[in-house]
């Protein structure tokens, strides 16, 4: 369904991606791995068109993203950002509907309201949540709330930037649980940015190690631990020494 093909981007000197090649299929959940700095939130700003790719091309569909409607193009995706990335001044359900009330996908305020409060329930949040603000609920709860809001408009494909951090194993297992359940019962195609490898196990069905700039391994969660590739082995480990150099 998307698919990288030898995608460069540099920031000044800084040559962040350097020849990405990645294919994610439909359907499938497709996590991306690797140290901080590395490049993966990069890859997602570059898919949705927040940055411009210095060479090579990105496809969805095998359409090349940069042409064709780009409001008919972002309609199909959701995003579950790292920080919940609420609006502190809206009650949560006009957080959740956020991209129903304005734009191509606008629909009536109580509908809106009625949507919103049915993907509460779906994240576990009961529908009194709804009339509340961001303030008022604890780092779980947003996070779920952002959770509603990403799965509000049925989009095809869902983007999760980081989406345990800042949060206990308690409800870091339960958000991951919830993206599993959302992810079969949508079919939708998903790709996860993170470096919480429970998380990887949780909700990955392919991985792919991002190192330098370049995808160096990919390949069905199953596979991950003998992989045989020294990136791979050293990060999911977690060990001091391999090719990967601890940055002190």
């Amino acid at each position: 369904m998307i698919e990288l093909r030898d995608v460069h981007k540099s920031f000044g000197d800084l040559r962040v991606l350097q020849g990405v090649d990645l294919t994610v299929e439909t359907g499938s959940s497709m996590v991306i791995i690797g140290g901080s700095g590395t490049g993966k939130s990069v890859i997602l700003k570059c898919i949705l068109g927040l940055l411009r790719p210095d060479a090579g091309s990105i496809l969805l569909d095998g359409t090349d993203m940069r042409t064709g409607d780009r409001d008919a193009f972002l309609a199909r995706f959701g995003m579950l950002f790292q920080g919940g990335a609420l609006f502190d001044s809206l009650p949560v359900w006009q957080n959740v509907a956020f991209r129903l009330l304005r734009g191509t996908l606008k629909r009536p305020k109580s509908e809106a309201r009625e949507i919103a409060i049915e993907k509460l329930r779906r994240v576990g949040l009961q529908p009194e949540v709804a009339d509340k603000f961001p303030a008022e609920l604890s780092g779980g709860m947003q996070k779920r709330v952002g959770l509603a809001r990403a799965i509000a408009a049925d989009p095809e494909i869902i983007f999760f930037d980081e989406p345990t951090t800042g949060l206990d194993p308690i409800m870091s297992g339960v958000i991951n649980e919830l993206i599993r359940e959302i992810v079969t019962e949508m079919g939708v195609t998903a790709i996860t940015i993170t470096h919480d490898m429970t998380s990887v196990r949780a909700i990955a069905d392919h991985v792919a190690m991002l190192h330098d700039g370049q995808i160096k391994w990919t390949g069905p969660v199953a596979e991950m631990d003998t992989s045989g590739d020294p990136y791979l082995d050293q990060f999911i480990h977690g060990r001091a020494t391999g090719p990967i150099e601890a940055v002190r």
